[in-house]
């Protein structure tokens, strides 16, 4: 007997969140294991991420294209983790930097494939779909959570063995769960389908528009996610107020993915929902640029709900609303390398900014929570009757 689709997607999403928890803060630590210098360990690091920023749009587009997006979600699964095992016999610069390649190119379509596939399968309640994407990626959020405390507990300093056979062993249960998902209706495209389809794709303004607005917001967390620990640190706060800080906003993000989310999509729509995604980043970013008050800094650090979660849910009701299935993971990658070279970009950028202003370069990034306003407002549609 088949499980219900919500609980098959449920058990994909945690799978495959898990590994990414358990290994990705643990890659610098384990390249130092290996004796690798610091140079060489951020080469390794920038360039999977940029394999990552084109595997993605290119596995996904090919994943359409022969109308397969299970087979391919479980073969990326399966390479990821033949070549994190393969990481363990990796003992020079040399062999770890293209077995490093290969596994960031495998996993970077395997969240655009998965959440094609479950956009499809849950649709918004205002068209009497089943079940609430919302509630996968919630689960998705507390499994990284949870394999990364897993990860710290069962490894040391000096032997990160254990971060490889965890990120295996879920990537390995990841590919077995695409099998538990509900079967969909796939063939062949013709040879002409990725450009055709592509272009089609990129003529909708909407969808363009959704990605600026998204890549906007989503890249304003980089100076945060790049310096916010060593601004507070700076600011005396100790490590334990900063790891219930930084705890504030995951759980929000669950909180906002799981219960909060849904209903603000369903009262707000999509448009009022991304409108007050980039209001919160104003809010959230200008109030860090000025203030390391711990009172304040509580305050805000739950508008990573808002800031993150809400809106990934207001782009993929959207996505359900615009984009057809047959170019689902196509619209997925776009969407993912849009925010994904803006953040890049913005990361390399914030350490300058960082140097030179201290906490006033999160007000750039407030700025471009501004920017995003109008691409938000006239980006998402009001949703269909």
């Amino acid at each position: 007997m088949r499980i219900p689709a919500p609980i098959a997607y449920i058990v994909l999403y945690v799978a495959l969140y898990a590994a990414f928890g358990a290994a990705s803060p643990f890659w610098p630590k384990f390249f130092e294991t290996r004796d690798l210098a610091s140079p060489q360990i951020g080469l390794i690091l920038a360039a999977a991420m940029l394999t990552r920023l084109v595997s993605g749009p290119l596995f996904a587009v090919l994943a359409d294209r022969l109308g397969s997006l299970r087979l391919m979600l479980a073969g990326c699964a399966a390479a990821a983790a033949s070549a994190a095992v393969a990481l363990l016999w990796a003992d020079r610069f040399w062999l770890l930097l293209p077995v490093a390649l290969v596994q960031a190119a495998a996993l970077a379509p395997t969240t655009s494939i998965a959440d094609a596939l479950s956009v499809n399968a849950a649709r918004p309640r205002f068209m009497g779909r089943p079940f609430e994407y919302g509630w996968i990626r919630g689960a998705a959020s507390a499994a990284f959570v949870l394999g990364t405390l897993i990860a710290g507990q069962l490894v040391s300093p000096a032997d990160l063995t254990a971060v490889i056979w965890m990120n295996a062993a879920f990537l390995i249960a990841a590919t077995g769960a695409t099998a538990l998902l509900p079967g969909q209706v796939q063939s062949r495209r013709s040879s002409s389908f990725a450009a055709s389809e592509m272009k089609v794709l990129m003529s909708v303004s909407q969808f363009r528009t959704m990605i600026i607005a998204s890549a906007l917001i989503y890249g304003s967390h980089a100076v945060h996610d790049a310096f916010a620990v060593i601004r507070w640190s700076d600011a005396d706060i100790s490590t334990s107020t900063i790891s219930f800080l930084w705890s504030e906003a995951v759980v929000a993000e669950v909180l906002v993915f799981m219960l909060a989310g849904p209903a603000l999509l369903d009262r707000l729509g999509v448009r009022g929902a991304a409108v007050l995604a980039a209001a919160a980043g104003i809010l959230r970013w200008s109030v860090a640029a000025i203030t390391t008050s711990v009172l304040l800094l509580s305050l805000i650090q739950p508008l990573h709900g808002l800031t993150f979660a809400l809106l990934h849910l207001a782009c993929m009701r959207m996505m359900a609303m615009l984009v057809t299935a047959s170019v689902a993971a196509t619209a997925q990658a776009l969407y993912a390398f849009g925010s994904g070279v803006l953040t890049a970009v913005l990361t390399f950028l914030s350490g300058a900014l960082y140097a030179s202003y201290a906490g006033a370069a999160f007000l750039p990034m407030a700025v471009l929570c501004v920017l995003a306003l109008p691409f938000a407002w006239f980006g998402f549609a009001k949703e269909r009757d």
